[in-house]
């Protein structure tokens, strides 16, 4: 007898500013594609929960700060986040209007409605590399996870953030002593020299072993005080 596997079922696909992005359904995942590049799914979220968990653990105890999450995602880092009543303000940076809206009233929203209701929680609906240049606002801690790491971004403008000059522009918005944690789906030794050329200290990487491959990895840096 031969196998039947259901194929994925595509939830909502629309034309945003950097290209298509597709919400589909496998199974009881669901699954964010970009431009047919597979970001993400509701599978797991260790390394995202790592990535806030970390950043947290690098301020030393820091009262109340507040956190700047780059990318909303399927919200594993947003919710983790809200469910932890001693970060203070939490802004999320999203550049999709889709995947707001996917969390604001379609299928992501059971991941994520009860952080959206936090009134610590603001969603900004911006491009994040735009943002850390522009923005007056300052944070405790910048957790970002746009891309699939330094060496593998989403869209190729993202590219210029994991140099040196895009790491300054991290550190712009953060204040003295602030920590910032990257998500990657690999870890990089290249990447730590960067973040210490860019004057990060205390730079380190945090790994999250996986089912099969090279485990997941949170690179974490300070700000010098």
């Amino acid at each position: 007898m031969t196998a039947v596997y259901a194929s994925p079922v595509v939830l909502d696909r629309r034309n945003g500013p950097y290209g298509e992005v597709v919400l589909r359904r496998d199974g009881a995942l669901l699954q964010i594609i970009a431009n047919g590049c597979f970001l993400m799914d509701t599978s797991d979220g260790r390394s995202e929960r790592l990535l806030v968990d970390a950043a947290y653990g690098a301020l030393d105890g820091r009262p109340a700060p507040d956190v700047l999450i780059g990318g909303l995602g399927v919200g594993f880092s947003l919710a983790h986040a809200a469910a932890d009543g001693r970060w203070g303000r939490i802004t999320v940076v999203e550049r999709e209007p889709a995947v707001i809206a996917w969390h604001r009233d379609g299928p992501l929203s059971e991941l994520s409605a009860q952080a959206l209701a936090d009134p610590r929680t603001v969603i900004v609906a911006a491009d994040l590399v735009t943002y850390v240049h522009e923005t007056s606002d300052t944070f405790d801690a910048l957790c970002l996870d746009i891309d699939n790491g330094p060496g593998w971004t989403v869209t190729e403008d993202n590219g210029g953030l994991y140099a040196e000059a895009g790491l300054a522009a991290c550190a712009r918005v953060l204040r003295p002593g602030g920590v910032l944690a990257i998500w990657s789906a690999q870890p990089s030794p290249e990447f730590e020299g960067t973040m210490r050329n860019a004057g990060f200290q205390q730079v380190r990487t945090e790994e999250v072993p996986v089912a099969r491959g090279v485990p997941d990895a949170v690179h974490l840096a300070v700000r010098p005080g």
